[in-house]
């Protein structure tokens, strides 16, 4: 194919699946490139993906929020450090009105199907509600925390108070004053348990495992300094570019290829040393106390979780659930916690991403049977034959405590340069040639079981092997690789 006599470009049509963080991010950068034809596919009734799904209390972005912003869009007016929930969810919804996409959004559209057309050469993508988009490119930012975990535990169903999944907060019910228990000690179980820690008459934190903890500061900021964001960009620069994060950044990932770095000692003593200072109680210390090594699973940020669970109203429980009962829980010791509400704060299906869509590609390719042992794409953008079809934060791509919009912008800038090829006529179907892929997991999958992920403890980093499923080398790589494509790799035709 060629570009038209007039020397233009071909006009591409494009479906994005997913109105969250990368899925605005496709369209604003489509827009900003002059495409006109393409369309938004979300699920839900309004945008922001996983801070529209989670609206727990006590929810924060655990990366700074000059950090977590699109390079193009910094936000002055963020008010505190870190930033919450509904304050991110609000930021992505002023994105999304600034560069004018609610018209390019098809709400309530949850995709079922996409299907591509070998001769045609294009994509047929369906929706629950029966309709039928044809696409050049499929853009699938699915996300990766959008399906709940639901936990299998004994007698759950029995429970005759209010019981809920984190991801599916019920604000009708009452918190204050009642008995509250929370299961699940990662992330989200911690917030929830910090946020509630006064509110509650009796909070229970069942824990299977402790986690390590990473002590950070917490800070608002006040009307003058959101009034110098706004008079000095440079000010929000030097935070989102500035030494301190990126050399975090940096520490971390150090720290995560090589287990014996000095990075990865700073790291553990750090976390050790904030629980040996922070509980008092011998007892809940090393009921807090974790047996595997530091960033093993992902680190907690928390600046109140420790002061949260040493007020009297809070209990922690490691003793394991036996079952749960019409009025509490059960535990395997014998003892009993009367409960109100049951908060499963559970996690995610994190080897879902566009699943359960059945996804088929050129020579009867099936995305189920491709991703039948775990899931996997070349520099968790390409799979090879899914023509013309790209990942945003798809499997194997980076993941810890930075910033996922940073990962997401790389990864369009490579995206974008196969999209010009496409655009140009050079060729009309792209897609990773199956040894490069293959070759690519082999050695990723080597790295990744030497990662401090792959260190002996189970985490929702784990597939159904035991591998981890992220990118084991250093943030620099990732960036270098998401530099440019390079085509011999690519099957392009």
């Amino acid at each position: 194919m060629s570009a038209d006599a007039s020397g233009k470009n071909r006009q591409l049509k494009y479906v994005i699946i997913g109105a969250g963080m990368a899925g605005i991010l496709a369209g604003v950068e489509l827009r900003k490139k002059g495409e006109t034809d393409f369309v938004i596919l979300e699920k839900a009734g309004e945008v922001g993906g996983t801070w529209r799904e989670n609206r727990y209390p006590g929810l924060t972005c655990d990366v700074p929020a000059h950090a977590y912003t699109y390079s193009f869009a910094p936000n002055p007016d963020w008010s505190g450090f870190y930033a919450g929930g509904a304050e991110i969810n609000d930021y992505f919804k002023s994105v999304v009105d600034s560069y004018q996409l609610n018209d390019a959004i098809r709400f309530n559209s949850e995709v079922t199907a996409c299907d591509y057309d070998e001769a045609a050469k294009n994509w047929r993508v369906a929706t629950a509600d029966g309709r039928v988009e044809l696409a050049d490119v499929v853009i699938a930012a699915s996300g990766v925390l959008h399906h709940p975990k639901m936990p299998d535990i004994a007698g759950l169903e029995t429970f005759e108070g209010a019981a809920f999944h984190s991801a599916r907060w019920d604000h009708s019910v009452p918190i204050d004053g009642r008995r509250v228990g929370v299961i699940g000690n990662g992330s989200t179980g911690v917030q929830i348990v910090t946020a509630l820690s006064d509110r509650c008459e009796k909070l229970v934190h069942f824990q299977r495992s402790p986690q390590w903890i990473m002590p950070v500061q917490f800070f608002p900021y006040t009307e003058e300094e959101r009034r110098a964001f706004r008079n000095d960009p440079a000010l929000i620069d030097a935070i989102r570019f500035g030494e301190e994060y990126w050399s975090g950044i940096k520490r971390f990932n150090t720290a995560l290829v090589d287990t014996s770095s000095p990075e990865m000692l700073e790291i553990e003593s750090l976390v050790l040393r904030n629980l040996e200072d922070s509980i008092a109680d011998p007892v809940l210390r090393e009921k807090l106390r974790p047996n595997y090594r530091a960033a093993c699973k992902r680190l907690i940020y928390s600046w109140g979780y420790y002061q949260a669970v040493q007020r009297p109203s809070v209990f922690v429980d490691t003793s394991g659930i036996a079952e749960v009962q019409p009025n509490g829980v059960l535990m395997q010791d014998g003892t009993f916690h009367e409960l109100d509400v049951l908060v499963l704060a559970t996690g995610f299906r994190a080897d879902q991403f566009i699943r359960p869509a059945r996804v088929r590609g050129r020579n009867g390719a099936d995305l189920d049977a491709v991703w039948a042992k775990r899931p996997k794409a070349y520099l968790a953008v390409t799979i090879p034959e899914f023509p013309n079809f790209f990942m945003l934060n798809g499997p194997t791509g980076p993941v810890g405590n930075f910033s996922l919009i940073d990962i997401a912008e790389r990864q369009w800038a490579y995206i974008d340069q196969l999209l010009d090829g496409l655009r140009a006529g050079r060729f009309a179907e792209v897609s990773v040639k199956p040894e490069v892929m293959d070759a690519y997991e082999d050695r990723r999958i080597a790295a990744a079981k030497t990662t401090i992920f792959g260190s002996g403890c189970s985490s929702w980093y784990l597939d159904a092997e035991g591998v981890p499923a992220t990118w084991p080398w250093s943030y620099e790589a990732f960036a270098e690789a998401m530099h440019a494509p390079n085509l011999v790799e690519y099957d392009a035709r």
